[in-house]
């Protein structure tokens, strides 16, 4: 009979423990991703008479907006690593 008041209780224990880790889980996840941890130095390599036009966020990105140096274009930056994750350009096409 102790045997079997001792097995409910640590049954109960971990029952009310998986249930608070499983919340715990839950919770970070509807969080979503944190900020990053710290600031991010970006250094792009443009042309010399490149400058930044204008800036925009977009979700985890920054879009980057350069006039001069070459055809205007929007540079997307990794707001998390700082890499360069895309460029959007227009191509002149001839008559």
């Amino acid at each position: 009979m102790r045997f079997l008041k001792v097995l409910t209780i640590g049954m109960a224990v971990l029952i009310v423990v998986a249930t608070t880790v499983l919340a715990v889980l839950i919770a970070r996840r509807i969080g979503g991703p944190g900020a990053p941890e710290g600031p991010v130095s970006v250094l792009l390599d443009e042309p010399a008479g490149t400058r930044v036009a204008g800036s925009a966020s977009a979700g985890d990105r920054l879009a980057v907006h350069l006039q001069g140096g070459g055809a205007d274009r929007v540079l997307l930056v990794d707001t998390r690593s700082g890499a360069v994750a895309g460029t959007i350009g227009v191509r002149a096409s001839g008559p």
